[in-house]
């Protein structure tokens, strides 16, 4: 499964966020993060601008906005649904 980062460079908040995921991912193995800068993305500024970081799975619109902790994303991987 892909799940989107939504950030930006240069965004500590975002380094932060990406460092909590990738903690997380030991206990997930069929969960690929794919980093998004949306200075890049018109279509993420309008509606995650001032969200970012935010965990996204783009199929259902699920997502985990900043912040978060480790056991929140923990939890957010465990009610994605297939």
């Amino acid at each position: 499964m892909n799940l989107l980062l939504l950030g930006t460079s240069g965004c500590h908040l975002c380094e932060q966020a990406e460092e909590i995921i990738n903690t997380a991912l030991c206990f997930e193995s069929d969960i690929q993060i794919i980093a998004i800068d949306i200075a890049e993305h018109t279509q993420w500024q309008q509606n995650y601008a001032t969200l970012i970081p935010v965990l996204l799975r783009e199929e259902s619109g699920q997502a985990l906005s900043w912040p978060f902790s480790h056991n929140q994303v923990i939890n957010f991987f465990e009610t994605l649904t297939l």
